[in-house]
């Protein structure tokens, strides 16, 4: 017998005619005090973000390219890293193909080990997509996938992230139940509320010391 399965042994012979305690677990004190009408979710979320230096734009599923072109050259960023094989990559590569005046874009079609350095010294932004978001804490929620790496929303200086305004919950336990996470936990959520920040040194707050040092979020409502 291994010493896994002796632990393990032991465990289960503690638990010899012991009583269950009951679960008395009030699933309404965790979501009353944190339910928002879904015509309130856009402007809670929106200020608990911004007051965490995020900035926040709303926009529509037709007209969010038009204005991340414009956002990009505000901020005279002339490239953008993103992933070509998800359905708003495709939607990008359409809406900016053939102008002339639309920033390049940089495609995540590669092994990291093939481009690292690129990736870290000469990609100034990055869009991504999100998983939905938290009214009640002003959080996104990030899924990174094979398409879409971790690396895209770390890395670049600027992050560009999609949410359409119907996926943003109002709490974290209506995500929970909502993507059944209790029998199947992701591997990599993330639960992201602003720009990368630290105050480790000297108690001065920096930006950008563990990931982008700007955060930028498009609202996509639905017409």
């Amino acid at each position: 017998m291994s010493a896994r399965e002796n632990i393990l042994g032991k465990l289960r012979a503690s638990l010899q005619g012991a009583t269950p305690i009951v679960d008395n677990f009030d699933e309404a004190l965790v979501t009353a005090p944190w339910s928002y009408p879904a015509e309130e979710r856009i402007g809670r979320l929106r200020q608990l973000m911004e007051t965490v230096h995020t900035e926040v734009h709303l926009s529509t599923a037709a007209q969010w390219p038009t204005l991340l072109a414009q956002l990009l050259r505000d901020r005279n960023l002339d490239s953008l890293l993103i992933a070509p094989r998800t359905p708003y990559g495709q939607q990008l590569q359409s809406a900016w193909e053939g102008d002339t005046q639309a920033p390049q874009t940089k495609a995540y079609d590669r092994p990291i080990e093939a481009w690292k350095s690129e990736l870290f010294d000469d990609t100034p932004a990055s869009l991504t997509g999100t998983l939905g978001a938290i009214a009640a804490t002003g959080s996104l929620i990030l899924w990174p996938t094979a398409d879409e790496p971790r690396l895209m929303s770390l890395v670049p200086p600027v992050h560009f992230a999609l949410l359409k305004a119907s996926e943003i919950h109002s709490n974290f336990y209506e995500v929970m139940q909502r993507f059944n996470w209790a029998d199947g936990m992701p591997t990599n959520a993330l639960l992201v509320s602003g720009p990368s920040k630290t105050a480790d040194i000297e108690q001065v707050l920096a930006y950008g010391a563990h990931g982008p040092k700007d955060l930028v979020v498009l609202i996509l409502e639905d017409a």
